[in-house]
């Protein structure tokens, strides 16, 4: 071992940067480590909010986002890609965060090198490998090559020592996206402006019961997104709701979305936010709906209940804990079950004010500290 551990940190969408961004400045401050960070821009634009806001410069950028680019084009780039970089950096370990594309090749590409994985976020389990697609087999894979699993609850821990991993490679951290939602509302209270982007929607909805929606998942493509978006529709009509949804960039969603909401009094759709103004939305909304992982640990942590529009989740906590509520892409289940939120006072408290379960804004510094022992 040399002087000092090098750990490549590998990355490429804005859940990742999210998540990772506490770590690396963890191990920046640590010692024992030299972080390399090395993103695939799997997603650009996204991407480059949060590296921006979070003052992280990658080392390497394999800059591989193409427009609608398939699964397996895609991760024939990441495989050749990262292993250019990790015979070039020659690291001690490698750290991948999730369920992506990115975080299953960055895996993959270690184990081809003997290079031990650290994987922050493990354990995440729905029980069916196509909800979500590709992501479940993506986490599946990397548990079985990870030399540390960093779980955020329990429940995660559990499902990884049902699938036999040694339990002294097992450790329940939190979710490091309660460190950065911490971190960004104590950047936002400093600096107000950096979450002033959407001053004008707040104008425009003033006096209204914001709903915060957002959507992108592969399985939804087609008809789901279609269910999602008579939903977003008819919750829109109502005189005392308006929507802000942050839409996704990819085409699949997109056309969808402009097609069934354009124009519509109630609803803005608006470009991706970055992070501190999508944190921004999340405090300013009475019920965020989402078919997004992310959504479901960030909102508890600001009291806000949260429907999921999957049947599945790999989150089961926040259901379990009343944070969270499963309604599939039916529309009608969708609209019944907000319309419940909003009109019984009694149903919204409950979620409101229910337990979060992913975490205290301290597993960056669990997980450093549990890789200091790993390589004393």
């Amino acid at each position: 071992m040399t002087a000092t551990c090098k750990i490549l940190v590998v990355f490429g969408t804005r859940p990742e940067a999210i998540k990772l961004f506490p770590v690396v400045a963890a191990l920046k401050a640590d010692p024992r480590f030299t972080p390399v960070v090395c993103v695939s821009a799997q997603h650009r634009g996204m991407l480059d909010q949060v590296l921006q806001i979070a003052g992280i410069v990658p080392d390497y950028d394999l800059d591989l986002m193409k427009p609608d680019q398939s699964l397996d084009a895609l991760t024939a780039a990441l495989l050749t890609g990262l292993g250019g970089v990790m015979d070039q950096v020659q690291p001690d370990r490698v750290m991948v965060q999730g369920d992506t594309a990115t975080a299953m090749t960055g895996a993959l590409t270690a184990y081809y090198r003997k290079v031990p994985v650290d994987h922050v976020e493990a354990g995440l389990r729905s029980g069916n490998i196509y909800h979500p697609w590709p992501e479940e087999v993506n986490r599946k894979i990397i548990g079985q090559i990870a030399s540390l699993h960093f779980a955020p609850t329990d429940v995660s821990a559990k499902a990884l020592t049902d699938e036999q991993v040694d339990p002294a490679r097992v450790h329940v951290t939190g979710n490091t996206v309660i460190d950065a939602l911490h971190w960004v509302t104590a950047r936002i209270a400093a600096e107000p402006a950096l979450a002033s982007g959407l001053a004008r929607i707040e104008a425009r909805f003033a006096g209204k019961r914001i709903i915060g929606v957002t959507s992108h998942r592969r399985e939804n493509f087609g008809g789901g997104l279609e269910s999602i978006a008579e939903a977003v529709r008819q919750i829109a009509a109502r005189p005392d709701v308006a929507v802000v949804f942050p839409v996704h960039p990819n085409p699949n969603v997109r056309k969808v979305m402009d097609a069934a909401l354009a124009g519509l009094p109630n609803v803005a759709l608006i470009e991706p936010l970055d992070y501190p103004n999508f944190a921004r939305l999340i405090g300013l909304a009475e019920v965020m709906l989402t078919d997004s992982g992310g959504v479901q640990e960030e909102a508890p942590a600001l009291g806000k209940p949260v429907l999921v529009m999957r049947e599945t989740t790999e989150r089961p906590e926040g259901v379990t804990a009343g944070t969270a509520k499963l309604v599939g892409t039916d529309t009608r289940t969708i609209v019944t079950e907000m319309f419940n939120l909003l009109d019984d006072k009694a149903a919204y408290e409950n979620m409101a004010r229910a337990h979060n379960p992913f975490g205290d804004g301290h597993s960056a510094r669990r997980i450093v500290e549990l890789l200091g022992n790993e390589i004393a």
